[in-house]
């Protein structure tokens, strides 16, 4: 039964985690915890919750020590002058992308609102403990005393520590919680014309596609860029790097649209991974590109290590 649970537990510990290749980690970490145990568990009905017990435990000792994850917009405001970025943090510090893969329409449903990256960057808001309470009670729908079970609390204890949860989210006033309301339908006519300008390095075609104040981040840069003059100004600044790219569709994040992009390596028309691109749409436009800066991404969604330039 562990082994059919990795997907939902990768789903979980990555809203734990906020990162997808630590999800991983850890869930590989519950799996070995859970054949090193399976004699201890003799009722089958209470498996699925000894298995979360683990999973949570791992999570919070991963977590002991760490720092709060988050997106750019959520650290700093937005570039005053543009240029390519220069000043980044360590991976820890980041929010990642993760690939969609389960075809379970009751997984879908759950995680179309709280595998967002908006929703990923308020989690991390929460103390550990508070954040897997409100993870198993209101993502996963456990009723308090599942909770309670998994977490060795008391229903009382779950109920205030998700009280608590709720008014830290509340109070957060995170920049990228703008990015909660998205489009729930994407005109794939929007998606093509982005490919192909982007493709093309066609920069009037590619910012006719963006809202006057949309947004553009770049992790592990801590600089974001603010509004379409702007990320007109970036993109021009970045044109010797990302011009000849190839993008290749991926899903990530509540089957967001996103694109692996890879870059030339030389002159023998090799392209290599370089980034991850998370596109949130608002009214039919994009409101804001997460351009995930890590070639290992690429190859963890599933993606080659390298591209021909007939793809």
């Amino acid at each position: 039964m562990a082994e059919e649970m990795r997907s939902e537990l990768v789903g979980y510990c990555y809203r734990m985690i906020g990162a997808y290749a630590e999800a991983e980690d850890a869930v590989q970490d519950t799996m070995l915890r859970v054949w090193q145990g399976k004699d201890q568990i003799h009722n089958r009905s209470a498996l699925r919750t000894w298995i979360y017990r683990i999973a949570t435990n791992v999570c919070l000792d991963k977590l002991r020590n760490a720092k709060r994850r988050a997106l750019p917009m959520d650290l700093s405001g937005a570039a005053a002058s543009i240029a390519e970025p220069s000043e980044n943090l360590p991976p820890f510090a980041w929010i990642g992308p993760i690939p969609d893969s389960s075809h379970d329409p009751a997984v879908l449903a759950m995680n179309k609102e709280t595998i967002r990256l908006s929703f990923i960057a308020l989690l991390q808001t929460l103390p550990p403990r508070q954040r897997a309470v409100l993870i198993l009670n209101e993502v996963f729908r456990w009723s308090a005393m599942q909770t309670a079970e998994a977490m060795d609390m008391t229903v009382g204890a779950v109920n205030s520590a998700l009280q608590r949860a709720r008014a830290t989210m509340k109070q957060a006033r995170l920049r990228s919680d703008t990015l909660r309301v998205i489009d729930a339908d994407v005109d794939q006519r929007l998606l093509t014309s982005y490919v192909e300008a982007f493709e093309q390095y066609d920069l009037d075609r590619l910012l006719s596609l963006f809202q006057e104040s949309a947004s553009l981040s770049m992790p592990p840069y801590v600089m974001w860029v603010l509004g379409k003059m702007d990320i007109t100004s970036f993109y021009r600044a970045t044109r010797s790097h990302c011009a000849g790219s190839r993008l290749v569709p991926v899903l990530a994040n509540g089957y967001c649209p996103a694109y692996a992009q890879y870059v030339p390596a030389g002159n023998d028309g090799e392209l290599v991974p370089w980034s991850i691109h998370v596109l949130e749409i608002q009214g039919g436009q994009i409101a804001h590109v997460h351009h995930f800066i890590d070639p290992q991404l690429v190859t963890r969604f599933g993606l080659p290590a390298n591209l021909g330039l007939d793809r």
